[in-house]
């Protein structure tokens, strides 16, 4: 019998991928076709893959063309196939030629002529294109931009800055530059918003009452009624409205939230996460804080994201304690807060001015997850034990810090009209209350 493998996302199944699969099938008498999963596909670089690996092994099942499908989950998989299944050829298409001639070495390699005019990127362009504003006046919005050229079928169409000077300037040939929101709501269909956390609700509110979707930098506002709000507001207007906390979209801190379901240490009893920096040090010297992101919204989304999605938001109690700045004690330079849960503990260190080594820890009954800095934006873990002869280490690769993978998860939203569970709205709704106790001077001052 001989047997034929070929491997493929599979995205969007159309007659090209039906065309290929049949005449794989014809070179020998049994195929097997790889699947790539979901993980790998984002470390390949492969960020717009519409559907999920279940819809993609399904799709191709259905064709009954294939007489075996496996799933391709990392690199250098092809050699260890070709030899468990015993290929005698492997096939992909002649996009790829010249790519695979390395497993001549241990069976016949043949690229099949692809099928002209049609493709799975071009049907997810054609299918999504979607006209993005970004709103704000902070630099990381140029890195915004930059990443959003990743994603297919996203068009970055105007720019809102509260002060026109520097920020997009240099993408004036591009995009739309202007000082008036609502001409960018009126060239737009979504809208992402980083400006300062006190203006968030004013201009997610007025984005949402004229139908655009948004995606907003947490803190989304600084009051749980002002939230409680915005949500009815966007299903009243059918939007979406989306937490942009990157970290959450990362591959690795995906999969590290699943190896804990899964048991890897046993049962969860602390969490442990740091955010610090050194960026505004000269401004805190002198004293100059104006419309500054204070540390707590800066930061504290970010260092409780692991805690409330691993152990929940159902804590029992809560001790915060600052060291704040200013007179109206709005500015705080560092915080430290304690949540006491049932059977677990938790802590985040956060701060602008005071320095630590930004780590995350989980510990469990039977190990521990060690996490290197910076934490939030790792594409590396590690899954250590009583016996270190037996730590694991986990690499995923992560690109323009998970900015791509957020806007693919914020077009899919858009397209579904279901918010994806990446950050459940529960997670979204503690950060605002307990950076409202914050407000509330609910903290000890040190």
């Amino acid at each position: 019998m001989k047997r034929v493998i070929t491997y493929g996302t599979f995205d969007l199944l159309h007659y090209g991928h039906i065309n290929l699969l049949r005449r794989a099938k014809a070179l020998g008498d049994y195929l097997i076709v790889g699947i790539t999963s979901d993980d790998f596909d984002r470390c390949r670089g492969k960020i717009n893959v519409r559907q999920p690996l279940m819809e993609r092994v399904t799709a191709v099942s259905e064709l009954g063309i294939a007489d075996e499908i496996i799933i391709e989950e990392y690199e250098g998989q092809k050699i260890n196939d070709i030899q468990k299944y015993d290929i005698q050829i492997f096939t992909v298409g002649s996009d790829w030629t010249g790519m695979f001639d390395y497993l001549n070495e241990y069976c016949q390699v043949v690229y099949l002529e692809r099928t002209k005019g049609v493709s799975s990127s071009e049907i997810r362009g054609e299918r999504r294109n979607i006209r993005l504003g970004i709103a704000g006046d902070d630099e990381y919005l140029i890195k915004f931009y930059e990443e959003s050229q990743f994603v297919n079928g996203l068009q970055v169409t105007a720019f809102y800055k509260e002060r026109l000077t520097g920020v997009g300037e240099e993408y004036k040939a591009q995009t739309y530059v202007t000082d008036n929101f609502d001409k960018v709501l009126d060239l737009t269909e979504a809208v992402y918003i980083h400006s300062y956390p006190q203006r968030h609700y004013e201009l997610i509110k007025r984005a949402l009452q004229r139908g655009v979707h948004v995606l907003c930098e947490s803190p989304m506002v600084l009051f749980p009624e002002q939230l409680t709000e915005l949500e009815e507001l966007a299903k009243e207007h059918h939007c979406i409205l989306m937490d942009a906390l990157r970290t959450a979209y990362s591959t690795a801190y995906m999969r590290l939230l699943l190896l804990l379901k899964g048991g890897i240490i046993g049962s969860v009893k602390s969490v442990d996460a740091t955010c610090t920096s050194l960026k505004h040090q000269k401004k805190f010297e002198t004293g100059d804080l104006r419309k500054e992101w204070n540390t707590i919204c800066a930061w504290g989304p970010t260092a409780m994201l692991p805690v409330f999605q691993i152990l929940g938001t159902d804590y029992k109690s809560k001790v915060m304690a600052s060291h704040v700045l200013n007179e109206d004690e709005s500015f705080d330079l560092f915080t430290k807060i304690d949540f006491i849960y049932e059977n677990a503990v938790a802590s985040i260190k956060i701060g602008q001015g005071v320095k630590s080594e930004g780590e995350l820890i989980v510990s469990g009954t039977k190990g521990y997850i060690y996490v290197p800095a910076p934490w939030w934006k790792t594409d590396y873990f590690e899954v250590r034990y009583e016996n270190l002869e037996k730590t694991k280490r986990y690499f995923y690769q992560l690109d323009g810090e998970g900015i791509r993978y957020l806007l693919v998860a914020f077009c899919k939203a858009i397209e579904s009209g279901i918010s994806p569970g990446f950050i459940r709205r529960e997670v979204t709704r503690e950060f605002v209350h307990v950076i409202h106790k914050f407000y509330g001077k609910d903290f000890y001052k040190i």
